[in-house]
């Protein structure tokens, strides 16, 4: 099934949405990045004494940090599907579903611009 080309003016629209998302994550993933690798655990702690932690608080540490990295990671991921989407632009492939070849509704697209299946086939991945 042959799909209609999108015009200009959606196209840029979704463009434009990709590019802000990106922009946001890499500032998220920076932030993050810099809050929990920088600080030692005194400096996260804010303790300036020369007292050993108590291993409740190195516990609660530890766990802040990995939740922290991990909130990092998935960002990095949504950032692997924008940048696949922004090639897609290029293939002139953007806005049609992966699986099915059909057009992801414009709904979906607002909503995730990234997106690379259509509703349909993402609810069939997901049950599988």
């Amino acid at each position: 099934m042959k799909q209609a080309k999108m015009d200009k003016k959606t196209s840029a629209f979704y463009k434009k949405l990709l590019l802000e998302k990106r922009e946001e994550i890499v500032g998220d993933i920076s932030h993050i990045s810099e809050e929990t690798l920088k600080k030692s655990q005194k400096d996260a702690s804010g303790d300036i004494s020369g007292y050993t932690f108590h291993m409740a608080d190195v516990a609660t540490d530890n766990y802040d940090r990995e939740f922290s990295l991990g909130l990092a990671s998935k960002e990095r991921g949504v950032l692997m599907e924008i940048n696949h989407a922004l090639q897609k632009f290029q293939d002139g492939q953007f806005g049609l579903c992966e699986s099915c070849k059909k057009p992801i509704s414009k709904v979906r697209l607002k909503a995730v611009p990234y997106a690379t299946l259509c509703l349909r086939c993402q609810q069939a991945k997901e049950k599988k």
